[in-house]
C-alpha cells in the first residue's frame, strides 16, 4: 500500500528522522559505558580500526542516514519501506547494550546479522522510490557489514 506524496521541502519531518536517528546513537553511546576501553581490551584481528575512528564515522553515517530515511518518506515511501528503516534502527540500537553493555558478544553478532538484512531490504525498497535514499544507504551497509565480520572475529578470537 503505497502512502501520498509528502511536501518534499519539510523541515519537520527532516527533523523527526534526524531525532529518530539520533536517539539510536544517544542509546549506542550510553550504553556502550567504556566502549574503548572494552573494544582495546580483546584480542582483535590485524585489520581491526583504532577505537577513535568509530565516532567520526557514526556520526557521518547517523547523518546519511536520517537524510535517506527522510527523501524516502518524502518520495512517497510505502510502509513497508517505513517499516523495515525503523526496524533497522531498532536494531542498530540493540548492538551496542549487547555488545558493550552486556557482553553479550555472540547476540550481537545474530542482531547485527539481522541488520545487514535489514539495511539490504531497505536499499531494496528505497530504491523503488528513490534512488538517492538507496544510495545513502550503500556506506551505511558497507560499514555493518565490516562490523559485522570484526564482530565474528572478536566472538571467534575471545
Amino acid at each position: 500500500m503505497s502512502m501520498a506524496v509528502r511536501t518534499p521541502s519539510s523541515p519537520v519531518a527532516l527533523a523527526v528522522f534526524g531525532a529518530a536517528v539520533a536517539v539510536v546513537a544517544v542509546v549506542g553511546a550510553t550504553a556502550t559505558g567504556d566502549a574503548a576501553g572494552t573494544y582495546t581490551a580483546l584480542r582483535q584481528p590485524g585489520w581491526a580500526p583504532p577505537p577513535w575512528l568509530f565516532g567520526p564515522m557514526w556520526t557521518v553515517l547517523y547523518v546519511m542516514l536520517a537524510v535517506s530515511g527522510w527523501l524516502y518518506w518524502r518520495s512517497g515511501g510505502t510502509r513497508a519501506g517505513l517499516i523495515t528503516y525503523a526496524v533497522g534502527l531498532v536494531l542498530n540500537a540493540a548492538w551496542s547494550p549487547l555488545f558493550f553493555g552486556s557482553g553479550l558478544r555472540t547476540a550481537a553478532l545474530v542482531d547485527i546479522i539481522a541488520l545487514d538484512i535489514a539495511v539490504v531490504a531497505c536499499i531494496w525498497l528505497f530504491a523503488r522510490r528513490s534512488r538517492a535514499a538507496a544510495l545513502l544507504q550503500i556506506p551505511y551497509l558497507a560499514w555493518i557489514l565490516f562490523a559485522t565480520a570484526l564482530n565474528l572475529a572478536l566472538v571467534v578470537l575471545n
